[in-house]
């Protein structure tokens, strides 16, 4: 397969504008708060726990309170030794009447907190499961359905610090689509996103379920290939290859998909960004033929 020449220096920088720049911040100012309101909630539920330990401390309250007021009335005849227990006829209704009353307006009190302890409850858990959803969808491209660029801030991190305990390999592969943007501009936007999900559902066959597939600008994806040599990730990009050949020869269109790609395997201690300058290093050697310069 030939590779077109595309500049990938120059796209890689204004596609962190293009795709990062307001998005981004943005995205990156709402997570904070995001979190702040997941802990909220989780804190609010663990209040109503505490509520419902309080009602059922009303509740043997009350109840030791009517054992103990029937216990003032059967005691003086029991330690008269009285088998009958007498009471005033005068009293007898206002007791009764008392009790109901109290019995009554307990429960409607209980009825009433527990009815508004569940809505609560729900309503709360609602919102927790909405905004970890939220949360799963701002690490998601929305047309390709593959990571976005905060996913890979977020998650490259753990990758490498696991990497870094282990000592298993982790390579990376960054892929520029070749003249895109000339694809865009003269079939339109609407062939262009095609042409980005049909990308993606084939990096989606071709990589592993382990293997982490980022779409980190406009035509520019990265995977990320955890227990994975740079020499072994020479088998799935090959596949890779054969799979857009096979694409080409299906899609009937009066253009070809090429991509030009750069591979380069983790090295302990490195950092997130030291890495991906080295991968973009490699994929800009490989488009203009130059010589690697280590």
């Amino acid at each position: 397969m030939t590779t077109g020449c595309g500049s990938y220096h120059r796209g890689y920088t204004q596609g962190l504008v293009r795709a990062g720049g307001h998005v981004m911040s943005q995205v990156m100012q709402d997570q904070p708060s995001m979190l702040a309101r997941a802990d909220e909630i989780q804190r609010q539920i663990h209040e109503l726990s505490k509520r419902d330990l309080q009602l059922w401390s009303i509740a043997t309250l009350v109840v030791l309170v009517l054992t103990g007021g029937l216990l003032a009335l059967v005691a003086p005849n029991l330690i008269s030794g009285e088998r009958m227990v007498r009471l005033g006829h005068a009293y007898l209704p206002q007791l009764f009447f008392g009790l109901i009353c109290l019995v009554v307006l307990f429960n409607i009190y209980l009825l009433s907190q527990r009815s508004s302890l569940n809505s609560t409850r729900k309503a709360l858990i609602g919102e927790l499961v909405l905004n970890e959803r939220l949360e799963s969808l701002s690490l998601v491209d929305p047309l390709t359905q593959l990571l976005n660029r905060r996913a890979l801030n977020e998650l490259i991190g753990h990758q490498l610090a696991r990497s870094n305990r282990s000592g298993e390999p982790l390579t990376f592969l960054s892929i520029d689509i070749n003249d895109f943007r000339d694809l865009n501009a003269k079939l339109g936007n609407m062939e262009g996103n095609r042409v980005l999900t049909e990308f993606a559902k084939i990096l989606k066959n071709i990589f592993r379920g382990g293997d982490l597939i980022f779409r980190h600008g406009g035509d520019e994806f990265l995977v990320v290939m955890p227990g994975t040599t740079e020499p072994q990730a020479d088998h799935p990009l090959q596949r890779l290859l054969h799979a857009v050949d096979e694409w080409n020869a299906a899609n009937g269109r009066d253009y070809r998909l090429t991509f030009t790609w750069g591979v380069a395997g983790y090295v302990t201690g490195t950092s997130v960004d030291e890495i991906l300058r080295t991968v973009d290093r490699k994929l800009y050697q490989k488009m203009h033929n130059l010589a690697p310069v280590f």
